[in-house]
């Protein structure tokens, strides 16, 4: 519920038809509210938001604005300077979290968002500085600098605010997908990430389209065993398989039919090969 008690609805996010779980609790949800869908489309479209850290010299929590990414799983990613007060309160002290906020036009009390807290570890995964570059394409530019590093913020988690009626907590399989039976998926990431964008521009168009993304100039940044992540400009847009896939081959399976989807529609769209 909006702090102020605005009766505003809020679209969620284009989803795939398969049933999700139930978020825990769900003190004042309506019927068919899809929390953790929302939770998840929240974290995978927003790419900056408020970190909250604590001062270890008198705890008062301390507030500032990062860019943000996420991990295959969807764990939000970060790359902090080490001469930023917020880094050097998360290396005496940890805990800490992110509030993601989706904004827009009028109130931005109607608009859903989710604060996600948890504890931000030190991360030297190279996936996580693909993912998070792929995201934020000029931090290339200042990456590897000596006093950046890449954090990992673990979730315990997430209190969910999606407009009148519409409050969850989520727990952390609530907002994390399991990769525990999705290792080639995790591994073939950025070979089909790359396949799409130099071969696919077209189709990624078109699901862009059918997620609700405007304008052109799309390209894949990622994907994960849930959907894909796409970037264009400023513009992000979270596109869902018709059902969850665990290796390349499903993977292709779910692009090929989207692309047929596509075509019904009266579009034309090459038909995509996801490379393994």
């Amino acid at each position: 519920m909006s702090e102020n008690g605005s009766s505003n609805q809020v679209a969620e996010p284009t989803g795939a038809s398969q049933p999700r779980p139930q978020a825990r609790p769900l003190p004042a949800a309506e019927a068919g509210f899809d929390a953790i869908g929302l939770g998840r489309h929240l974290l995978r479209t927003i790419r900056s938001g408020a970190l909250a850290t604590l001062d270890p010299a008198d705890g008062i929590p301390f507030a500032s604005l990062v860019t943000i990414a996420t991990d295959v799983d969807g764990t939000p990613l970060m790359l902090l300077s080490r001469l930023s007060a917020h880094t050097r309160n998360l290396m005496a002290d940890p805990r800490a979290s992110l509030l993601f906020s989706a904004g827009g036009k009028g109130d931005p009390l109607a608009h859903p968002r989710i604060t996600v807290t948890g504890r931000a570890t030190r991360t030297e995964e190279p996936r996580v500085r693909e993912r998070f570059i792929s995201r934020h394409p000029k931090a290339k530019l200042y990456a590897d600098f000596p006093d950046f590093g890449f954090f990992a913020l673990e979730p315990i988690a997430g209190h969910l605010n999606g407009g009148f009626a519409k409050a969850a907590t989520l727990t952390p399989s609530d907002l994390l997908l399991d990769l525990s039976q999705a290792e080639a998926i995790v591994a073939g990431e950025r070979g089909a990430v790359e396949h799409m964008n130099v071969d696919h521009a077209d189709a990624l168009e078109l699901y862009a389209k059918g997620a609700g993304g405007e304008g052109g100039g799309w390209r894949l940044s990622g994907l994960d065993p849930e959907g894909m992540d796409l970037l264009a400009g400023d513009r992000t847009a979270r596109v869902l398989y018709p059902s969850p896939v665990s290796d390349m081959g499903g993977l292709r399976k779910s692009l090929v039919t989207m692309a047929h989807a596509a075509r019904a529609g009266g579009e034309s769209v090459s038909e995509p090969a996801a490379s393994s």
